[in-house]
């Protein structure tokens, strides 16, 4: 109880801090004169420290998930950037298309439960938050740093002069320093101006800013601001080197907020496609977007994993109706060069109610990786392909198997109930050929070839997890492989 009673003083003090209802509410007059924030790019700004028991490493893992579950899935989303001081102060910079969908995003984080323990990781008596509309949309992709001035100008100071000299600094002075990447300029409800300063790395930074301070044009902007007024910030980024796994879901993600940087995590020189009803390459890609229907496409990735060059996926889908999928993606170089998939409509929860996608997603035992994947290997080729049924419960854990193929039951029972139930309408599930193997510590995929229901060529995508070294619980996708006349490449299912 006195976490939630935490969390929710935390969000409440959010929310003081930017609704007008409260800020300044001695000031009648200057409440009358507050900006309308509509139209125009939102950029919400929070800093704050967090709890000293808290390791930056895990704030920063955390920090990722919650921006790939949570965040960039809420409407009208469009950026998340984190970052840090060098004293160990946080930024966290998000950008909205207007403010009414910043509020609902608030709106939710303050009733989800997923989020609680991120919340109780910041110290909340150190969280500022402030909203401002600003004159253009973000485009620095490639940015590892940035400088974030907020302050009020000076009374008396002529609003529209001190745009046009504001617009000045960036064209006479900071757009020709090396490193310089963008310059965003906006203000907030009560007439706070800020400048964020996008900068390739930190030291490019650095570079800039005495001469910054002794330019003419810098001069003259500053005597407009009230110093009393003035904070500064500089913040290096904590997700400016993504690891392929990170890449991937943000490419993922990408179809529920149309940001087109995870684009450029795709080799466009080298792009192999094996979903066969999807031409070769990012022209292959192109085309299968500009198909979309009017409200896009979405994905929800539930798990992922990282094997060596190879990252692969567990997501929901609305992709022409929805369905459940299996990706693949492998990497050259930090960029992805190949891709196959395996994509199923959704159905009913099997007879033990377990959906196609439910169960856990903690990834474990990272040091048991090889074995595990072994232990699949060899379950696959002797009892799946070679039937020897006698080896079953060396393999699977005979008192614990959860099952989530949507016609089987939980447990060995479910899975003979089922194979009975083939025999007896002439139905076949044959595994002819294991093709890949990936892992990451408890979960296992293995992607292989054969023939399912009344003999068609079928594609296998089986997730597996494990506990001490058999399998305790399964997922699958069985889709046709559709004939050669129908490919739209020519690189083959596998």
């Amino acid at each position: 109880m006195k976490y939630a009673a935490k969390l929710t003083f935390i969000l409440m003090a959010l929310v003081l801090l930017w609704n007008p209802s409260t800020a300044n509410n001695h000031d009648t007059q200057l409440l009358k004169s507050k900006i309308v924030m509509e139209g125009k790019t939102i950029m919400e700004v929070t800093t704050f420290n967090i709890n000293s028991n808290v390791d930056p490493m895990d704030f920063k893992k955390r920090d990722l998930q919650v921006e790939s579950d949570f965040t960039s899935k809420q409407p009208g989303f469009i950026k998340r950037q984190s970052g840090v001081d060098e004293k160990g102060n946080y930024i966290v910079i998000v950008f909205w298309e207007k403010v009414a969908d910043a509020d609902a995003s608030m709106k939710k984080f303050m009733g989800d439960k997923s989020v609680a323990d991120y919340a109780q990781m910041i110290e909340g008596a150190s969280m500022k938050m402030s909203r401002y509309m600003m004159d253009a949309s973000f485009n620095a992709t490639n940015s590892q740093f940035v400088e974030v001035m907020s302050f009020d100008l000076k009374s008396g100071t002529d609003v529209a002069n001190f745009n046009t000299l504001n617009k000045r600094v960036e064209t006479d002075f900071t757009s020709k320093r090396k490193g310089f990447l963008q310059r965003l300029t906006g203000v907030n409800e009560e007439g706070k101006q800020v400048v964020a300063v996008y900068w390739t790395n930190k030291a490019d930074s650095d570079a800039s800013l005495q001469p910054f301070m002794e330019a003419p044009v810098s001069k003259e902007f500053m005597q407009n601001m009230d110093q009393s007024s003035m904070a500064m910030g500089r913040y290096n980024f904590l997700n400016t080197n993504p690891t392929n796994k990170e890449k991937v879901v943000a490419l993922l993600n990408s179809f529920n907020t149309g940001d087109q940087t995870p684009i450029s995590y795709i080799n466009p020189q080298k792009y192999i496609q094996h979903n066969l009803s999807v031409g070769d390459g990012l022209a292959g890609f192109g085309e299968v977007m500009q198909h979309a229907p009017p409200q896009g496409f979405k994905a929800n990735v539930v798990r992922a994993f990282e094997d060596g060059d190879f990252v692969f996926t567990h997501t929901e889908y609305d992709f022409f109706g929805p369905k459940v999928g299996f990706d693949v993606f492998r990497f050259e170089d930090g960029l992805i060069v190949e891709h196959w998939d395996n994509l199923i409509e959704v159905q009913k929860p099997n007879p033990s109610g377990r959906t196609q996608t439910d169960g856990t997603t903690d990834i474990v035992d990272q040091d048991k990786t090889e074995a595990n994947k072994t232990v699949v290997k060899n379950f696959i080729n002797d009892v799946i392909i070679n039937h020897q049924n006698d080896k079953m419960t060396t393999y699977i854990n005979p008192t614990k198997y959860l099952q989530h193929n949507p016609a089987v039951g939980d447990g060995l029972d479910g899975f003979g109930a089922a194979m009975k139930y083939f025999a007896e309408n002439g139905l076949v599930m044959e595994y002819d050929k294991l093709h890949m193997m990936m892992g990451e510590g408890n979960f296992v995929l293995a992607v292989s070839e054969g023939k399912f229901g009344k003999g068609e060529h079928a594609a296998f995508y089986d997730l597996f997890r494990l506990e001490d070294g058999q399998i305790v619980e399964h997922w699958d996708v069985i889709a046709p492989i559709p004939p050669k006349a129908e490919w739209k490449n020519d690189n083959g299912k596998f």
